[in-house]
C-alpha cells in the first residue's frame, strides 16, 4: 500500500481507440483519456469540424481520425491496422459508437432491429476481437464497452437497444473470463440518463423529464463530464484487478 501513487491513473505513453469518439458521450471519453495522457484514434462517420481534435491537442495528446462505417466488412481490421501504423501500439479500446431507434412492438421490425444490432453489438464484438492480438502481444490491454441502464431494464419501445446493451454485458463478461489471464481487462460502463442529442426530446418535455428526475437520487440529468473519471479508471493501471465489471454511472437511478 505504501507504493500506491496517483500515477496509477496516468495514461501517458498509452494509445486508445474510441469508436464514435467525436460526438455525444464518446467525445467525453476521448477528451478524458487525452487529459490522462493517452494518444487517441477515433473511428467515426461524423464530421465535427475538428472540434474534438482541438480539445485533444489542447491537452497535449495526439489525435487521429478514421472515417469508417464500423458495420462494414473488414472495418475492425482497418481500424486496428491504422492504429498500429500511426502509433505502433494499442492499449485501450472504448466501444462507444451506438444508435437508438424507437417504435412500439408492432411497428418495430427488422428495418429498425438490424442496423442497431450491427452497430451497437456486432461492431463492438468485431473491434474487441480485432484488438486482442495486439493487446496479447503487449501483455496488457483494456477494453471498455459502453452499456446502458437498459442492460438491466426492459427498454420499452426500443427492444433492439435493450437487447444490444444486454448483449454487450454478456460479451464483456465472456471476454473478461477468457482474457484476464493475458493481462487484458474487459469491463463496461453503463450510463444513466444523460444530456445528449439522444435525450433532447425527452428533456424538452417538462413532464417526461420530471419522470426521469423523480427516479434519480442526484436530482439531475447526467452531463458527459460525469463519465470522464470512470473511463480513465477503467483504462488505467488503477483498475488492473477489475475485470468483468459493469460500472453504472447513473446518479443512483438503479437504487430506486
Amino acid at each position: 500500500m505504501e507504493h500506491f501513487s496517483l500515477d496509477a491513473f496516468s495514461l501517458a505513453g498509452r494509445v486508445a481507440v474510441v469508436t464514435g469518439g467525436n460526438g455525444g458521450l464518446g467525445r467525453a471519453f476521448t477528451v478524458a483519456l487525452a487529459a490522462a495522457g493517452a494518444d487517441v484514434l477515433v473511428p467515426t462517420v461524423l464530421d465535427d469540424g475538428g472540434e474534438t481534435r482541438a480539445l485533444v491537442e489542447a491537452r497535449g495528446a495526439a489525435y487521429d481520425e478514421l472515417l469508417v462505417d464500423l458495420t462494414a466488412p473488414g472495418a475492425a481490421d482497418e481500424v486496428v491496422a491504422r492504429c498500429l501504423a500511426t502509433y505502433g501500439r494499442l492499449d485501450v479500446l472504448v466501444n462507444s459508437a451506438g444508435m437508438c431507434r424507437f417504435g412500439d412492438v408492432e411497428s418495430f421490425g427488422r428495418d429498425d432491429w438490424d442496423p442497431m444490432v450491427a452497430l451497437n453489438l456486432t461492431a463492438a464484438f468485431d473491434l474487441a476481437h480485432a484488438c486482442v492480438p495486439a493487446m496479447r502481444a503487449q501483455g496488457r490491454g483494456k477494453i471498455v464497452n459502453v452499456a446502458s441502464l437498459f442492460s438491466f431494464l426492459g427498454g420499452r419501445t426500443s427492444p433492439a437497444y435493450a437487447a444490444t446493451k444486454h448483449g454487450l454485458v454478456g460479451l464483456t463478461k465472456a471476454y473478461a473470463d477468457e482474457l484476464g489471464g493475458d493481462g487484458i481487462c474487459v469491463n463496461a460502463i453503463a450510463p444513466g440518463y444523460f444530456a445528449t442529442a439522444m435525450t433532447a426530446a425527452r428533456r424538452a418535455d417538462p413532464a417526461a423529464s420530471q419522470v426521469v428526475l423523480d427516479h434519480v437520487p442526484a436530482g439531475r440529468w447526467g452531463e458527459p463530464e460525469d463519465l470522464m473519471g470512470a473511463v480513465v479508471f477503467l483504462a488505467s493501471r488503477a483498475s488492473d484487478y477489475v475485470n468483468g465489471h459493469v460500472l453504472t454511472v447513473d446518479g443512483g437511478y438503479l437504487v430506486r
